[in-house]
């Protein structure tokens, strides 16, 4: 059984933003060799979220304006977390939106439906935060 395990960085200039990751985890499968197994896709920061759907930019915006009435980040004063802080929103969105992904391995390849993708979700951007890549298998 082999085990990789690679960190991705990500310093998103905008407050919210959708990125497709899919090339950046597959480069790390084919650095990883693992063939059969597992990939787990963890976003490591409480207010960034990694989740899998389509890569359609009408989707995104409806993600962003959907995730907005749920979670609307003005007025800031709305929430207890922000005493001294304005991202209460980003932490409800992350968890609407999820911690990780796991994706079967299949002949060295991620086993995906027709329109899957991976994708970093961030809501309370411009500064550094990681992604981590954890591969099991064969």
């Amino acid at each position: 059984m082999k085990s990789f395990r690679k960190e991705l960085w990500f310093n998103v200039p905008t407050r919210r933003a959708f990125i497709n990751i899919t090339p950046q985890v597959e480069e790390c499968l084919r650095e990883s060799g693992v063939k059969e197994g597992l990939v787990l896709v963890n976003a490591m920061h409480i207010t960034a979220s990694v989740f899998i759907n389509d890569d359609e930019s009408g989707l995104h915006h409806d993600y962003d304006f959907w995730l907005e009435k749920l979670a609307p980040h003005e007025p800031v004063s709305q929430y207890r977390h922000n005493v001294g802080e304005d991202n209460a929103d980003a932490h409800m969105k992350r968890q609407i939106m999820g911690r990780e992904v796991v994706v079967a391995v299949t002949s060295g390849q991620l086993d995906f439906g027709t329109w899957e993708r991976i994708f970093y979700g961030e809501f309370d951007g411009r500064r550094e935060k990681r992604v981590l890549v954890k591969i099991i298998g064969e």
